[in-house]
Order: structure tokens, then C-alpha cells, then sequence
């Protein structure tokens, strides 16, 4: 009885398969499917490699250093002058060198988060500074060929200079066949020309 009224439904629906709907909207590819459960935490990449980085930063300064000292310091203080009953950590001091190896091996992998991301940061820089340094070398070769073919076709123009030197080749080709010019009368009175 099912199975008709799914073929019903189906044929109901125009676009619907019969498949689709007798399986009973389990594995509908037209709807997601529902979040699974996971094991592990679920967190933000980024946010927590910017936590990393600024561990990382901190670990690797001179205030790291110092409070690290003092930490330290106060912690064998404490626990050689305190009375016996108030000593978290006596002599051999096993808890303090737990907790210093816990912190190196959480700052030891952290540091190495950050350096992942700076090196990631790195190469993206450099990739943009080669494609920026291909574009201004094919922009430089560019202006290179321009400048040579503008010297090209100024090599082939008359400068003063050229006109200048002409000009006296003329004259003195004038001066040595004595070439006269004819004085020019302007209201009777004849002008020489200079």
C-alpha cells in the first residue's frame, strides 16, 4: 500500500521521481544532510593561529624572560623556606619540572604554527614582488625600445646645428664662385644687402 501511494505522490509532483520519495527524504540530494557529530572540537583556523602567533610573539620576548624567571624564583622560594605543610613541591622539585616540560611542549609547536603562517605570508610576498618585478622590467624594456626608436627617428631630422653648418658650407661655396647678389632698390635708393 505504500509503494502506491508513492507512485501516487510521484506522479502527483511533476519533476519528482519515484525513487526520491519512497526512500523517504533520507538521501534527497535537494536537501543537506544533517550535521554529523564529531569527535573533536570544532574551531576557526585562523583565530587560532592569530592566538598562536601572538603566543609565539610573547614567548619570544625579554618580559617572557623575566616573569618566567620570577615565576620560577618565587616558586623555589616558596617551597624551600615554607613550612613543611604548606610545600606544594618539595625538594626535587618533580612538579615544576612537569609544568616546564608542559610549557615547552606546548610553546614548541606553537612557534612552529607561527613560523608555518609567516612563512606562508612570506611566500605570497614574494610571489607578488616577482610579478611585480615582471612588470616593471617588461615596462622598462617596454620604454627602452621606445626611447631607442625615438633616437632613431631624431637621428634622421635636421637640428640648428646641422641647418647652421649647411648654411656656412652654402656661403662659402657662394664666396668662392663670387656669387653677387643684385642690390635691391626700394624708393630709389639702393639698399646692399648684409
Amino acid at each position: 500500500m505504500d509503494r502506491d501511494g508513492g507512485r501516487e505522490r510521484a506522479r502527483a509532483v511533476p519533476g519528482m521521481g519515484s525513487t526520491a520519495l519512497t526512500r523517504g527524504g533520507r538521501n534527497r540530494l535537494d536537501q543537506p544532510l544533517p550535521p554529523r557529530r564529531k569527535l573533536l572540537p570544532d574551531y576557526d583556523p585562523e583565530a587560532f593561529g592569530v592566538l598562536s602567533e601572538r603566543i609565539a610573539r610573547f614567548l619570544g620576548t625579554g618580559r617572557f624572560i623575566v616573569w618566567m624567571t620570577l615565576i620560577i624564583a618565587m616558586w623555589l622560594v616558596w617551597n624551600i623556606t615554607a613550612p613543611t605543610w604548606l610545600r606544594w613541591d618539595p625538594y626535587p622539585f618533580i612538579f615544576l619540572t612537569l609544568m616546564l616540560s608542559l610549557q615547552a611542549s606546548y610553546a614548541a609547536p606553537l612557534i612552529l604554527l607561527a613560523q608555518n603562517r609567516q612563512d606562508d605570508r612570506d611566500r605570497v610576498t614574494h610571489e607578488q614582488e616577482r610579478k611585480q618585478n615582471e612588470r616593471s622590467i617588461a615596462d622598462t624594456e617596454y620604454l627602452t625600445r621606445e626611447i631607442a626608436a625615438l633616437r632613431m627617428g631624431l637621428g634622421e631630422v635636421a637640428t640648428r646645428d646641422w641647418i647652421r653648418s649647411e648654411l656656412q658650407d652654402l656661403v662659402r661655396d657662394m664666396v668662392e664662385h663670387r656669387v653677387v647678389f643684385p642690390a635691391e632698390t626700394v624708393h630709389g635708393h639702393e639698399d646692399s644687402d648684409r
